[in-house]
């Protein structure tokens, strides 16, 4: 109890010391609930807008008056709402990612990509299709939580060799390291395997779209248990802004907050990569924009997080829909147009959103 009230105050004084856009928890609890209307928004632009113009009255047919003969209720019960629910589900592991990440090491321009986690658990698959022949989803994913785990755990270990921790610069080095590299190796699969070339083509850019609902809801368990144990260590993340040995101080443990994070980060990004390929940028700018708003607590960091990621991730996807005459530009090459100019903008910042 004790520790718990500890780690309120701190959490408390980091918010004075660094607030945020929203001064007020009712400012925050507004925007929280705008936030979610814009997301119901979204989520049903992301069924009703597409290549194909269907018309409002069609779509409502198509939810409660379901004709598998009809083809416009087939394209939206069998293309956009699978296609939208992957967006709800992957959108929020993106996000959580990327906020568990920074606050754990204090790096404001961290996120899976940038780390590699996203390309280990991208190696893992690709291994997994060309080698071993698996194309079902449910059959790759544990491939992509193991090559995320294990890429997790070595850029943290390399990023903490010649000094007590972990230093920023550090882990992007042996992130953008190890990205490379496996990045180079699942490039070389790729290109010498016609047959994993088909299968990872469009997978490999990231992709929402062409996966069917039983199969986007299996994976849900392992997402929704990610997002359990990152809610779990907000409080506890608070205080690594201050650094390991007063984090100690307060009674946090320290190993075991360590640990949890790389469990949670383990499993969303290595589920999201299996289900939506590699999509970058979500994880690195909707975290750092939540930040500036709500402030350095990590407790609304993460559920803002959960909110505006799918946003910005189903509207993606709307652009790369009806931004070409095919419909079919896809969402990863659009969070990289947008995320990219971004990460360059934060960079140049004398000042970014702390930690």
């Amino acid at each position: 109890m004790t520790t718990a009230v500890t780690l309120e105050a701190t959490a408390e004084k980091i918010d004075e010391h660094r607030p945020g856009l929203a001064r007020t928890n009712a400012v925050r609890l507004a925007a929280l609930l705008i936030a979610m209307v814009l997301l119901g928004a979204v989520t049903v632009l992301s069924i009703a807008v597409g290549a194909r113009a269907i018309s409002p009255g069609t779509i409502w047919e198509a939810l409660w008056s379901y004709d598998v003969n009809n083809i416009e209720h087939l394209a939206i019960r069998e293309l956009r709402i699978p296609r939208t629910v992957v967006g709800l589900i992957v959108g929020p592991a993106l996000g959580l990612c990327g906020a568990l990440i920074q606050a754990l090491t204090r790096n404001p321009l961290a996120d899976p990509g940038i780390l590699g986690v996203n390309a280990g658990a991208s190696f893992a698959v690709t291994a997994a299709v060309g080698i071993l022949g698996l194309t079902a989803p449910l059959a790759y994913v544990w491939f992509a939580l193991l090559g995320a785990a294990a890429v997790t755990v070595l850029v943290y270990i390399l990023g903490s060799i010649g000094g007590r921790r972990a230093t920023p610069a550090k882990l992007v080095l042996a992130g953008v390291a190890i990205g490379a590299v496996l990045g180079g190796l699942t490039s070389a699969i790729v290109l010498f395997d016609e047959f994993t070339f088909n299968q990872m083509r469009f997978w490999g850019v990231g992709a929402i779209g062409g996966r069917n609902l039983d199969t986007v809801l299996s994976f849900a368990p392992l997402i929704l248990i990610g997002t359990l144990i990152a809610l779990a260590v907000a409080r506890p993340l608070n205080a690594f802004a201050l650094g390991d040995e007063l984090a100690a101080s307060l009674g946090v443990k320290i190993g075991r907050i360590r640990v949890a994070v790389i469990i949670a980060v383990t499993l969303l990004a290595g589920t999201a990569t299996a289900l939506a390929g590699p999509i970058g940028f979500v994880g690195l700018m909707v975290p750092h924009a939540v930040r500036w708003f709500v402030g350095p607590d990590q407790r609304w960091i993460l559920v803002f997080t959960m909110i505006v990621s799918p946003i910005l991730l189903l509207s993606a996807d709307i652009v790369g829909r009806i931004i070409l005459p095919s419909g079919e530009m896809r969402v990863g090459l659009v969070t990289a147009i947008i995320g990219a100019p971004v990460l360059i903008l934060l960079a140049r910042r004398k000042s970014m959103s702390g930690l």
